[in-house]
């Protein structure tokens, strides 16, 4: 009787855990889910062995210092001054920038960091099986820290697929490979800390995970659980030391897949420019300005002569829309400018005196040069 009571408990159980959806799983939940509904381990394992062969290093070496043959050196009135009694002094060794890559085409196209390479009088690319070549820069883009580097290898190499960093989640399992401190194909894991970090950048809206990162391993793949790559490990927060603290930063992936025809064919990216200086909301100047909401992106200056300046755009409006965007963040109006075909006329929304007003605005092309906007006190800042 009681082995009979404990069968209909069981039974029970079990009916009453199927009914709560904690039942055996099949089908793409099953692949996603483990026993019971719970996540799945990740496989470490198969995404490390997949990604290794398509990782390697970069090593550049900066120009050497110039220094006047014979130790003559030239003083700031003109002078010329030669030391015969001592030998010349030894020139400064070549200075070497390290970091990693990963191979994006089977012809030899490696993405990597544009801060390791910038300078550069060589670039020697390793791949996993030793082999050194040669490589050339093809583009370059300081802004957002990526470059486009070429190999010819006479073979075909393997590759690395691009994902899709916009549906990457938060607490999503992630994986980084690179060369920390010159050991090759080292691998770590974590999760996705946050997304849309912006660390001082216009065009940063970065990946931050606690994926450990080290100095080598910039320009590496940070990748998902099916090896696709979701970001390029960019930069780390760091205590004395320089080690990593588990705050790093990666460019997102399909940021650099809107450049990377420009970076491939051009050779650098050109971007549109409005010639406007902006300053986040805070709710003190929301409340100065009598908005109700805490969001726009205040005008702090203008460039004179600029597209802002020539639209009517003043110091201390308000933009609230873009080209029938709504702007939330301040930070998020570099990037859809910069996105902007040059000579495209759009219509922007701006908050002037609790007015709203429409302006036409005509986008020109960013200048290779920083052009200074006139600012102004904005009310209630600081």
């Amino acid at each position: 009787m009681r082995g009979r009571q404990a069968l209909s408990l069981w039974t029970v159980l079990i009916a009453g855990s199927a009914a709560l959806g904690c039942g055996p799983v099949s089908g793409e939940r099953a692949r996603q889910y483990g026993f019971a509904g719970t996540p799945r381990a990740p496989d470490f394992v198969r995404v490390a062995r997949d990604l290794k062969p398509a990782v390697v290093s970069v090593a550049a070496t900066m120009p050497e210092a110039a220094t006047a043959p014979g130790g003559s050196s030239e003083s700031e009135g003109g002078t010329t001054e030669r030391s015969f009694a001592l030998p010349p002094p030894a020139r400064p060794p070549s200075q070497r920038s390290q970091g990693s890559g990963f191979i994006i085409d089977a012809n030899g196209t490696i993405l990597t960091n544009a801060h390791i390479i910038e300078g550069a009088s060589q670039v020697i690319v390793k791949l996993p099986n030793r082999r050194e070549y040669e490589a050339r820069v093809i583009g370059r883009d300081l802004p957002t820290d990526v470059a486009v580097i070429k190999i010819s290898a006479n073979e075909q190499l393997p590759t690395l697929k691009l994902g899709d960093s916009d549906r990457l989640e938060v607490g999503e399992w992630v994986m980084a490979v690179g060369n920390p401190f010159g050991l090759d194909n080292s691998v770590s894991s974590g999760i996705v800390s946050a997304k849309g970090r912006h660390i001082g950048e216009p065009y940063d809206r970065l990946i931050q995970t606690d994926a450990s990162i080290n100095p080598g391993s910039s320009g590496g793949p940070l990748v998902n659980l099916d090896g696709r790559v979701v970001g390029v490990n960019k930069a780390i927060i760091t205590q004395k030391g320089g080690g990593s603290v588990g705050i790093s930063f990666a460019t997102p992936i399909n940021l650099i897949k809107e450049i990377l025809p420009q970076l491939q064919t051009r050779g650098k990216v050109t971007r549109g420019w409005a010639g406007v200086a902006l300053q986040e909301m805070t709710p003190t100047l929301a409340d100065t300005l009598g908005l109700r909401e805490v969001s726009g992106a205040v005008v702090a200056g203008v460039v004179k002569g600029g597209p802002a300046e020539q639209s009517g755009i003043r110091v201390g409006d308000v933009i609230t829309e873009y080209d029938g965007e709504r702007v939330a963040d301040a930070l998020d109006l570099p990037l859809l400018i910069a996105r902007t075909p040059v000579a495209k006329r759009v219509s922007i929304k701006i908050l002037r005196e609790n007015r709203e007003l429409e302006l036409p605005l005509t986008i020109a092309q960013l200048p290779e040069k920083r052009v200074q906007a006139k600012t102004a006190p904005t009310p209630g800042a600081r």
